[in-house]
């Protein structure tokens, strides 16, 4: 389904667009995913919206199958991309698992706002963005996904989530199209 509204308190959240990740091979080119990210801010900024911009820097314990060893990582490897334009007044978030809602205060920082609906970017979208999405909507938040503001490093996984798993956690847009819903302030796009 294309998005059909946004609710008057609805955050952005930016999931992982930092500079150890960003390096990483991506279905997508990463600079068109940094750059609609920024549009998205800066919309939500002129709105005085809370932007969330969250990175990682860890990983939940427990055994996998699929090896975790990254080595040594670079020194900026968590921060996030220059390119984001990162203001003094956007909420930070660190996590260390996929999601940004666990072990981080973002749901109670959040709810505190009277945000009802989040509007997701970033990467990776079937890992970082997926799990966040999923558990907004257990939280009871609207989740609108900006298509054209995430990508994934494996061209598979980001159709799989577009097509099979975001329709059943909230709604899609481009940019283009969540900015204008925005600027126009109307409960439903045209």
């Amino acid at each position: 389904m294309s998005i059909s509204a946004l609710d008057p308190d609805t955050a952005l959240i930016v999931i992982d667009l930092q500079k150890g990740i960003l390096t990483l091979p991506t279905a997508h080119p990463v600079a068109d995913v940094v750059r609609h990210a920024r549009a998205l801010a800066a919309a939500w900024r002129r709105r005085a919206l809370p932007v969330v911009l969250v990175n990682v820097a860890g990983g939940a314990p427990g055994r996998s199958e699929q090896a975790r060893n990254m080595g040594q990582l670079p020194a900026d490897w968590t921060e996030l991309a220059d390119d984001l334009d990162a203001q003094p007044q956007d909420i930070r978030v660190t996590k260390r698992t996929w999601g940004a809602f666990t072990g981080t205060g973002l749901a109670e920082r959040l709810r505190a706002r009277g945000v009802t609906q989040v509007v997701l970017a970033g990467v990776a979208t079937s890992i970082g963005v997926e799990s966040t999405a999923r558990q907004a909507h257990e939280l009871g938040l609207n989740v609108t996904l900006a298509l054209d503001a995430m990508t994934d490093r494996s061209i598979e996984a980001h159709e799989n989530s577009v097509a099979r798993i975001f329709p059943r956690l909230g709604e899609t847009g481009t940019t283009a199209q969540i900015i204008a819903l925005l600027e126009r302030g109307e409960g439903s796009a045209a």
